[in-house]
């Protein structure tokens, strides 16, 4: 098994202390992927660090539910970003492009391991005659997994307070006002966090639906 150092994985939960220059973080946030892919594709090795340490989890998450086993998973995640190392000249530097681009060389790596089961249970012949309708099915859960997986890494890069109030409303199904007695603030600013929180990630979404499919 090839061995490579990255970064103990990390990861955030949602709520948090509510901080203010909600707009001006969301700026830093797009220029900050941005740059960080444009360091990869130069060449930076502590770009590639730096990307393992905050998209690591999604794509570990990912190979873990397509593939279900431990062992497995940690393997496929290892080699996804080797390989983004490897092929870093293959992206396109933007926000949207570098985790659609990760999860791409994901489900190519999930594959191959899922062909390698194949071959080492001498199931290769059976594998490659699946009906036409099974082979569907496992790709639209393979994308419907991958896109559960995005919106939950897309809310969480969510600037609070944003990121809670859009948490509350749709993971623990609270009204508006509820959410404003809650956090303190103000009836239409809850609303508008919402709006603009669905906007932000269906934006994500979409864009890497476009860029994988």
């Amino acid at each position: 098994m090839t061995v490579i150092a990255f970064p103990t994985r990390t990861g955030r939960r949602y709520g948090g202390r509510v901080v203010t220059g909600v707009m001006a973080f969301e700026g830093e946030q797009d220029e900050y992927v941005h740059s960080v892919a444009a360091r990869l594709v130069a060449g930076d090795e502590t770009a590639l660090e730096e990307i393992y340490d905050r998209w690591s989890a999604l794509v570990h998450t990912y190979a873990l539910r397509a593939l279900g086993d431990p062992h497995d998973a940690e393997e496929a995640t290892q080699q996804v970003f080797i390989s983004a190392w490897r092929s870093r000249h293959t992206l396109t530097p933007s926000p949207v492009a570098l985790p659609a681009w990760l999860l791409g060389i994901a489900r190519h790596k999930v594959s191959d391991v899922r062909a390698a089961r194949a071959r080492d249970a001498a199931k290769v012949a059976a594998a490659t005659t699946l009906p036409e309708a099974q082979q569907a099915e496992t790709e639209a859960a393979d994308h419907a997994l991958a896109d559960r997986l995005v919106v939950r890494q897309a809310v969480q890069d969510l600037p609070d307070p944003r990121r809670t109030i859009v948490f509350l409303a749709f993971w623990e199904e609270r009204s508006h006002a509820e959410i404003a007695q809650t956090t303190g603030l103000p009836l239409g600013t809850v609303k508008s966090h919402v709006r603009r929180g669905l906007a932000q990630i269906h934006q994500q979404l979409e864009g890497v639906r476009r860029a994988t499919r």
